[in-house]
């Protein structure tokens, strides 16, 4: 295994996280550095010895600190190939060093531009232009140069110099260039998305870039994709505070499958968008059950599992509250592929830890701000791209086109029903109660077989029931279908030719129906 001697670092940081001590770890081993500006100061104050740049190449930083590394003196002592004679020659020539590390990280140029009021002039300030170059000169050079730029990795360089006298091997070199070109893609996706929302200079942003980049990190391999015969694996975008699968501590069980992430994701978010106390259970990416309680989640529980308990079989549950040793008892009575809670108790784990496949997930809190972003689906050439359905509505501000107004009662169970009818499949139709999912029609091709197929997968009473629809009725049939089913409430968007036609039946029926002028279509 080839090792390579640590002799001179530059350091220039704007993280300063552990930047003191791995200096410290570097100097034990007589490594020289040189540094920039505030790094170059915070070195000194804390008594690490540093040679500052601009004394290396004998030349001063200027421009604001835009020119400082950009010098033969600094990128031939990167670029030159050590086993290269001439190479070598040209150094020895010209008076240049040989730079064997370097410790860099980026201006924040994703957080400056995130800011509430920045302007162009300040997101191109933020711009790291001698950053990126001793990066992409360094990894290119990996064979002999270490490139480190982030301090979780400080650690586990200074391990393995101790282990060598000083020296870091090839094979650790090109791991560091790998995460160093995947950062500089990253930041440079980063820069051409920003700028690409602009047209001639002007602040006003596009709702979308000119072209669009991306970097997701591979979280892991599955064993399949949707079907044994596909390839699969999971990415995980970089947004560490997201209360969301992709930031699931899994806490026991058997690994992920494809499907399990999507039915999970799927079951987080509607439990997500629900404020009480309350319980998912997803199957194929549509919920057989949904239910609230007032602070008991075994009772939410039981309730979700009523709605549909031969297909909550095999399913994925979802709880927007810790789960404690009694709701876990009730867990543990059915077979379920995947549970996820914000937290579990001693006890719940011990519970459920009998069942050793179970798969059992921690998710970060629910902050009270939903992430906005993105969303994607993928398509034979090209990518569509959206904002997420994450629209927040008041239905005591929807219209009420009928008659009758809901009764309070009815309000309630048509809030419930708009929540959880934007997560299931169009065409959608959820029957509800105010805190319980009775029936769902999903995917269907007509919305009245949507109607038809929720009254049929209802176990529970539908008299009194409320009805969401994620779109509008394009004929009365749907109402006629649902008033058999005893529905007394519905909640819609509106906005079809024969709306007139719609709220009549619902009048000669003497349902409440309330508009929205909101659709949830989800395909």
């Amino acid at each position: 295994m080839h090792l390579n001697d640590i002799k001179r670092a530059l350091i220039s940081v704007t993280d300063k996280k552990g930047i003191i001590e791995f200096a410290r770890g570097l100097r034990k081993f007589d490594v020289e550095i040189l540094s920039t500006g505030g790094t170059a100061a915070q070195l000194r104050q804390n008594g690490v010895p540093v040679i500052d740049v601009s004394d290396y190449t004998g030349f001063p930083e200027m421009m604001d600190g835009r020119l400082k590394t950009l010098h033969p003196k600094i990128h031939g002592g990167l670029l030159a190939l050590r086993d290269n004679e001439a190479h070598m020659n040209a150094l020895r020539e010209h008076g240049i060093e040989l730079i064997d590390m370097v410790v860099i990280n980026l201006y924040r140029f994703e957080e400056t531009v995130a800011r509430e009021g920045c302007t162009l002039e300040h997101a191109i300030e933020n711009i790291d232009i001698g950053g990126p170059t001793m990066l992409r000169a360094a990894s290119k050079n990996y064979r002999f140069l270490s490139v480190v730029t982030d301090p979780d990795d400080y650690p586990k360089i200074l391990a393995e110099m101790e282990r060598t006298g000083g020296k870091i091997s090839e094979a650790a070199n090109f791991e560091l260039a790998k995460k160093t070109f995947q950062l500089t893609a990253r930041y440079d996706g980063a820069i051409s998305n920003y700028l690409g929302l602009l047209s001639g200079g002007s602040t006003e942003k596009r709702d979308f870039p000119d072209t669009f980049s991306c970097q997701f990190a591979k979280a892991q391999d599955l064993r399949y994709g949707e079907n044994p015969h596909q390839r699969a694996a999971f990415y995980r975008e970089n947004a560490p505070q997201l209360s969301a699968l992709s930031n699931a501590r899994q806490l026991q069980g058997k690994e992920l499958s494809y499907n399990n992430i999507m039915d999970g994701d799927a079951a987080w978010q509607i439990v997500s968008d629900l404020a009480l106390p309350a319980v998912v259970i997803i199957k194929h990416a549509n919920p057989c059950g949904a239910a609230t309680a007032e602070g008991n989640m075994a009772e939410a529980f039981r309730k979700a599992l009523a709605g549909d308990p031969v297909s909550a079989f095999g399913g994925i549950v979802a709880l927007n509250r810790p789960v404690d040793g009694e709701c876990a008892e009730e867990l543990a009575k059915t077979f379920f592929e995947v549970i996820i809670a914000p937290r579990f108790s001693p006890e719940a784990l011990e519970i459920l830890g009998v069942k050793k496949n179970v798969r059992v997930l921690e998710i970060p809190e629910i902050s009270g701000k939903r992430s906005a972003g993105y969303d994607f689906r993928r398509v034979m050439g090209g990518l569509l791209v959206q904002d997420r359905d994450i629209a927040e509505f008041d239905i005591r501000k929807a219209k009420v086109v009928t008659k009758r107004a809901p009764t309070e009662a009815e309000y309630q169970a048509l809030d419930f029903a708009w929540r959880v009818v934007k997560h299931v499949k169009s065409n959608a139709i959820v029957y509800t109660t105010k805190d319980q999912l009775v029936g769902v029609g999903a995917g269907q091709m007509s919305r009245v077989d949507s109607v038809k197929i929720a009254g049929m997968k209802a176990l529970l009473p539908t008299g009194g029931c409320a009805l969401g629809s994620d779109a509008f009725f394009p004929f009365r049939d749907g109402i006629d279908m649902a008033a058999e089913a005893g529905i007394t409430a519905v909640i819609e968007p509106g906005g079809s030719l024969k709306d007139d036609e719609v709220i009549q039946a619902a009048d000669e029926h003497g349902m409440a129906m309330i508009f929205t002028g909101v659709r949830h279509f989800k395909h």
